[in-house]
């Protein structure tokens, strides 16, 4: 189906998203982040998305311009206002990448700011060219980090820097942010998209339940203590083992042949 505000393409095995508002540096509306949401609800038998942003932005963050600093003058509280934005919109599909079933890669060029950060760090991958950044600049608005970014980013390179970032509201470029295990990879600019889609097509092309149960075990670890992530790995190898995509790993193995997977 048409969307206002992302592009959707099926290449093969991966789900190709892309924030379609270059004009606006992809600057995210509510609106946008309910369409990445619907889109990641209709995989139609994807096995991995890819998500990417049109133009020389990946996203600059939300769209402020036309949303809670309109609120006062629409008679609306800015504040229930953002609220509301951040709990029906933006967060909602945020939860959802992190549910997902299958895997996730955000290629970024230029900015990814804001929410546009929450979003490139919330991809089990994300593959950065040399041009991007990634900033959370609410400081400078007088406002606080969301979309999960203090959760994330804590996790991702510990409070100290997670502290420089939302507090000063600097620019991390894509060198600093592969040095400080916050991206998987950067690339030449004009590779981005080579590959972030051949990363994306690699993961298609794995053992979509396990990798589907690993990405969640992954996330849900963050949070468990160490006898509940060794009862959710449990659980989920249960769960991976009847898999036939499990039964041809082992195949393979005895066989000393690579493995061809299926997704089921």
């Amino acid at each position: 189906m048409g969307y206002e505000h992302i592009l959707t393409e099926r290449r093969g095995d991966v789900l190709v998203v892309t924030l379609n508002r270059p004009d606006r540096l992809n600057a995210a509306p509510p609106a946008m982040f309910g369409e990445i949401r619907e889109a990641l609800g209709k995989l139609d038998g994807a096995r991995a998305v890819l998500i990417a942003g049109a133009g020389r932005a990946f996203c600059s963050g939300a769209d402020v311009g036309g949303g809670a600093l309109t609120a006062a003058a629409q008679g609306l509280d800015p504040g229930e206002a953002t609220y509301d934005a951040l709990t029906n919109g933006y967060n909602p599909t945020l939860t959802a990448m992190a549910d997902l079933g299958v895997p996730v890669v955000t290629a970024v060029r230029g900015p990814a700011a804001g929410i546009g950060c929450s979003l490139a760090l919330a991809a089990d991958f994300c593959v950065a060219s040399e041009t991007a950044y990634f900033l959370q600049a609410f400081v400078n608005i007088g406002l606080v980090p969301d979309g999960g970014a203090s959760w994330m980013l804590t996790r991702l390179i510990g409070r100290a820097r997670a502290s420089e970032m939302m507090m000063l509201g600097e620019r991390v470029p894509a060198a600093k942010a592969l040095d400080w295990g916050m991206i998987h990879r950067v690339v030449d600019d004009d590779l981005l998209d080579h590959e972030g889609f051949a990363l994306a097509e690699r993961l298609a092309a794995g053992p979509t339940v396990a990798l589907g149960l690993m990405r969640r075990q992954l996330h849900a670890s963050l949070a468990d203590d160490y006898e509940g992530a060794m009862l959710r790995e449990a659980e989920n190898q249960r769960a991976a083992r009847g898999t036939a995509d499990a039964m041809e790993g082992g195949m393979a193995f005895l066989q000393k042949r690579k493995a061809e997977f299926r997704g089921q």
